[in-house]
């Protein structure tokens, strides 16, 4: 992987590729070589990297760190603005009150030129700056529009003071002030003011925009500062978090952290997981069961053995991912950014059409108005608030979802979530806990119940399924006795084989027994009459004869049925895919009042049955949790993977919910709908500002209502457009779902 650095006067980069600027020539680095935290991007642009702060060549915005740490440390860029902005508050007011007096008129436009200048060349450098790399950079902006607005007022200005000769008649006698009265009008406060108003849009916004990060850092600061090991010796020691290694064991006290992912050994406690996860209620943790690093211990001192640590944390996982989705571009950004791509062309267009309208046809002294509205029609346009619509919605929107544990892969899974209308769901850890428990072993053929489940439990173990793990524990439970096995053999979709002690030996399907050549017709009806109870059964044969059933139920998850009936009302049909048998999986169908049942499917052909409720117009979320899902959630529209499943699945889906509670599907969508809405509201806000404000600055409603729209409140306009635009988006990070 290769990052940019961008130097002062920045290439453009697209799509991965440095493109050589008019200036200067991107330079490739490896990634590698950039310290850890030190990439800085821009919201609207996440293509532009640089090795530290700066503005984007772009769009002029300040950049953002790439990777938010857990202090609360401020954005250089609005201390930058923030001091120019105050020096030229304190210049800008008396700059405004000398303008609209008469007792310094005499003297009104040297006095007004020295103390103008300094709020114009030293608190509007940055935007000049910008301005001229915007140009150099073939990517015109609001920066330019700033830098050609503010330059044309000050400059003419400034002549007409320094050289009031030159200026025709048609520039005399101005509504503004001017002086001496022959003297042509000057617009030096509005100059002035127009930079202080956009230095304060630019201070409100760079804090604003510091808003949509507090979801990480709150995520960040979770995490535990040290952890309590328990040595060799039997003592204890406070360790710092980095010094925690895999198979380390450590001591959790009430009302402690969970320093690390891993597994409790030893006591039982009650496990507050609701800043990961969502959840409100504490889960009762004890030996066996995995518990997440960033929760806290409510009761009862648990001792754990660490098994993820750093970045391979649960917490790390979701604050990389959402981190990788608030930089992610949504679908709907393209119309942004192609009306954006003619934009500023045509508002320079249309102010120098502005100017020579008035120029021609307008009221006495025409150059002069011509002048003025020209400069208020490039103030007031805003193609930021364009580009800030759809990112600010999108970063507010992907910190809400970690609060609640819903982790939205990238912009476009937010997007296609609301259009969701068909849930395929696996019924193995996604509508049931993913833990099967060994119920019942029925033995025949002239073998005892103890050896058929020892014999099957051997060949199971071997096995990376669930319902091996089923097996082989319960098998441990009973205190029956594995033996090795050779030859072992997984077969996809049907079960396992081996030889154990000479003899060979299967379990798994009907399509196994099948494959093998072995007749078990004496048990299909008892294996019937068990899948009616919701057990999975699965057939042993010994040397070529069926010898018995095993019985494994996977109980549902207590929180299943009311999720199920939370999507239905969402207007969502269901559809159950399952590679077990039609008879258990459509008991647990109708348990749950599932919509449909598509029941003994092979792994590869969950894909299949994806693309053909596609290819039927239906718009699909498939939500799993195995690694045989991945393609499947990799096929449809959106995949949804459990937290609580594989990391691959996480991999190859849009969605993952953290706790693999299905309720957060319903979540998930909300929050898509919600965040649709509001970049709506936020494009449709930027246009219709900039379609409506541009006409206004050139004079459209002069010839009907005597209307002129003053530079300075075409400044003010422009700078709330885009503080707006970013407030409005905040709002996502209230919304209760």
């Amino acid at each position: 992987m290769k990052g940019y650095i961008i130097n002062s006067m920045e290439a453009q980069v697209t799509n991965g590729h440095a493109r050589k600027s008019c200036c200067h020539e991107t330079k490739p680095v490896e990634a590698a070589k950039i310290p850890p935290g030190a990439e800085w991007t821009c919201p609207m642009h996440p293509e532009v990297i640089r090795p530290g702060p700066g503005n984007c060549p772009l769009c002029g915005m300040a950049l953002e760190p790439k990777t938010v740490s857990a202090e609360s440390e401020t954005n250089p860029e609005f201390r930058y603005m923030l001091r120019r902005f105050w020096v030229s508050l304190v210049l800008a007011v008396p700059l405004v009150v000398i303008a609209m007096s008469d007792f310094l008129r005499p003297w009104i436009g040297r006095l007004e030129l020295a103390i103008a200048s300094p709020v114009v060349i030293w608190g509007g450098w940055p935007f000049f700056v910008r301005g001229v790399q915007s140009i150099k950079n073939k990517s015109l902006n609001m920066f330019t529009l700033i830098g050609l607005g503010v330059g044309a007022a000050y400059g003419y200005s400034l002549v007409a003071v320094l050289f009031p000769g030159i200026f025709p008649p048609s520039f005399r006698n101005a509504e503004g002030p001017a002086t001496p009265v022959t003297m042509a009008a000057v617009y030096f406060e509005a100059a002035a003011v127009i930079v202080t108003l956009v230095l304060l849009g630019q201070v409100l916004e760079l804090k604003a925009r510091n808003q949509t990060g507090q979801a990480i850092k709150k995520l960040l600061g979770l995490a535990p500062k040290t952890a309590r090991r328990l040595k060799p010796d039997g003592t204890e020691e406070d360790i710092p978090l980095n010094l925690v290694h895999p198979g380390d064991f450590l001591r959790i006290r009430p009302g402690e952290k969970v320093p690390v992912d891993g597994v409790v050994t030893e006591g039982i406690g009650s496990v507050d997981e609701s800043m990961v996860t969502g959840e409100p209620i504490p889960v009762t943790k004890k030996e066996g069961d995995r518990v997440i690093g960033a929760t806290i211990n409510g009761t009862g001192s648990l001792v754990m053995r660490a098994e993820k640590v750093g970045a391979d944390t649960l917490l790390a996982q979701i604050i990389r991912m959402v981190g990788e989705a608030q930089r992610s571009r949504a679908p709907i950004q393209k119309l942004a950014d192609v009306v954006s791509g003619y934009f500023v062309p045509a508002v320079v267009g249309v102010a120098v059409i502005t100017f020579f309208v008035w120029g021609l046809v307008g009221p006495e002294p025409r150059l002069s108005h011509a002048l003025i509205n020209a400069v208020a029609v490039l103030i007031i346009a805003c193609p930021c608030a364009l580009g800030l619509a759809t990112p600010m919605s999108i970063m507010a929107a992907t910190g809400m979802g970690a609060t609640v544990g819903v982790l939205f892969r990238n912009a476009e899974a937010i997007e296609t979530m609301k259009k969701v209308n068909i849930l395929v769901v696996d019924k193995t850890g996604t509508l049931t806990l993913g833990k099967p428990r060994l119920v019942s072993c029925v033995a025949g053929g002239g073998i005892g119940e103890s050896e058929l489940l020892g014999l099957a439990a051997s060949v199971e173990r071997a096995s990376e399924h669930p319902l091996g793990a089923a097996i082989a524990a319960g098998a441990a439970e009973k205190g029956v006795g594995l033996q090795k096995v050779e030859n072992f053999e997984s077969i996809t979709g049907k079960g396992v084989r081996g030889r154990i002690a000479g003899k060979a030996i299967a379990v798994g399907n009907r399509k196994l027994l099948e494959s093998l050549g072995v007749k078990a017709d004496s048990f299909f009806s008892l294996a019937e009459s068990m899948r009616t109870e919701g057990q999975t059964v699965m057939f042993v044969a010994i040397d070529g004869k069926a010898a018995g059933l095993i019985g494994v139920a996977d109980p549902i998850k207590e929180t299943t049925p009311s999720a199920i009936e939370k999507i239905h009302e969402a207007g969502i049909r269901i559809v159950m895919l399952t590679g077990d048998n039609r008879t258990t999986a459509e008991v647990v169908a109708k348990k749950l009042g599932i919509d449909d049942v598509m029941a003994e499917v092979l792994p590869d052909q969950k894909a299949e049955v994806v693309k053909k409720l596609q290819k039927e117009g239906r718009f699909v979320a498939m939500a799993g949790d195995g690694i045989n899902d991945a393609p499947a959630l990799a096929q449809a529209q959106v995949g949804i993977a459990m937290g609580t499943g594989t990391d691959i699945a996480m991999e190859s889906a849009g969605v993952t919910l953290v706790k693999g509670d299905l309720r957060g599907i319903v979540r998930a969508r909300y929050l898509s709908r919600a965040t649709m809405r509001n970049i709506k509201q936020n494009l449709f806000f930027a246009f219709f500002y900039n379609a409506l404000g541009v006409p206004i600055a050139a004079g459209v409603l002069y010839p009907f209502f005597g209307i002129l729209l003053s530079p300075v409140i075409a400044a003010a306009a422009m700078s709330f457009s885009s503080v707006s635009v970013v407030g409005n988006a905040l709002r996502l990070g209230r919304i209760k779902i």
